[in-house]
Parts: structure tokens; C-alpha cells; sequence
């Protein structure tokens, strides 16, 4: 069952795993003049409206599915190679050194190694995959955007919550591609 389904009319989940929080009103953050003149200004550098509630409501919730996958594709390869990269350094410290031969030493970190570069790469593919998205970019550089405005709004005093829209800045992979498709919900998970 997805987050998605369990959440009230106007909330969202900020961090994976947190709990619900509610959309603070567009009316609120355009109350404060540099909020809302930041909210116009990035609105046009990234073709979005941050005082449309529903637009801001479906983009926070677009914007938990993407780290949702984020991680669970991370989780995918990552846990692997670690366990792999793990118990390879385990038995050759414990078992592989140890054996006579040089020829089966080489052969056990030739092994070892190809493993571990295999999943590495696979992990790194991932990575690049879910990063490199104009789609998922895009859903990213608004999102940045748009904790930047509500970050202003509750700076000149606006009721918004501290840390709202509770997750922390995407440092990287943020960059508006304006060629690029909108990002939706699979059907039927979409709610406003």
C-alpha cells in the first residue's frame, strides 16, 4: 500500500519514513512580500506556481515518491555490496591469505574483485539512473525552490513551521531541465 493512499486532503510526508505533515497554504507564504516575490521569481525560472496549493501539494508528494525509490534502489544494489565487499575482506583475512598456493590467492581476489567491481557498477548504474532523470531533476530543482520560499516566508514571519516542508535540500542533481516531461504518479495513487 502506498503513502500516498493513508494521507489526509492537504498532507504529504516530508522525510521517508516521517510521519504526515499539512501544506501550509499559498495564501500564508504570499502574505510575506520577499517570499512571495522569490515564489514568482523561481515560478518562472522553473515553470511552476509555489502559491497554487494543489500544484505544490501533488509536486511534495511526487517529491517523497522520488527519494521512496531513491532509496529503495540504493537499497537494492548497496546492501549486496556491502555484504559481498564484507564477507569477501572476512574470508581472505581469515581463510584465503593463508592458503600455500599463490595461484589460488590471485585467483580468490581476481574473483573477489570482478564480484565487487560487478556490483559496484551495477550500484553506481543505478545511481546515475535515478540522478541523472531530467524528469525526476526537474521534480528536484522545485522542490529546492519551493523549501527556499517557505524558508523566507517563516524568516519575515509567516506561520510555517520549523524545517517545513520537512526534508533537507537535494545538494545535488537539482538542475531545471526545461525540455523535460512533467513527473506523475503511477494511476490511482494520485490525490489532492
Amino acid at each position: 500500500m502506498s503513502d500516498t493512499s493513508e494521507l489526509g486532503e492537504w498532507e504529504f510526508i516530508g522525510r521517508r519514513g516521517g510521519e504526515p505533515a499539512r501544506l501550509v497554504p499559498g495564501t500564508v507564504i504570499a502574505a510575506v512580500p520577499g517570499a512571495r516575490s522569490l515564489a514568482e521569481e523561481a515560478g518562472r525560472e522553473v515553470g511552476f506556481d509555489f502559491l497554487d496549493d494543489e500544484a505544490v501539494l501533488r509536486m511534495l508528494r511526487l517529491r517523497h515518491q522520488d527519494e521512496q525509490e531513491m532509496f529503495s534502489a540504493g537499497f537494492r544494489t548497496g546492501v549486496p555490496l556491502a555484504l559481498i565487499g564484507f564477507g569477501a575482506a572476512v574470508y581472505w583475512g581469515g581463510v584465503a591469505q593463508y592458503w600455500e598456493s599463490g595461484r589460488a590467492q590471485l585467483g580468490y581476489l581476481t574473483a573477489a574483485a570482478v564480484v565487487v567491481l560487478v556490483l559496484l557498477g551495477l550500484w553506481i548504474r543505478a545511481a546515475v539512473v535515478h540522478w541523472g532523470d531530467p524528469v525526476r531533476q526537474n521534480l528536484r530543482a522545485r522542490a529546492h525552490r519551493y523549501r527556499a520560499v517557505a524558508h523566507i516566508a517563516r524568516e519575515e514571519g509567516a506561520d510555517v513551521p520549523a524545517h517545513y516542508p520537512h526534508y533537507g535540500p537535494y545538494p545535488f542533481a537539482a538542475t531545471y531541465r526545461p525540455g523535460a516531461e512533467e513527473a506523475g504518479l503511477p494511476d490511482g495513487e494520485e490525490q489532492s
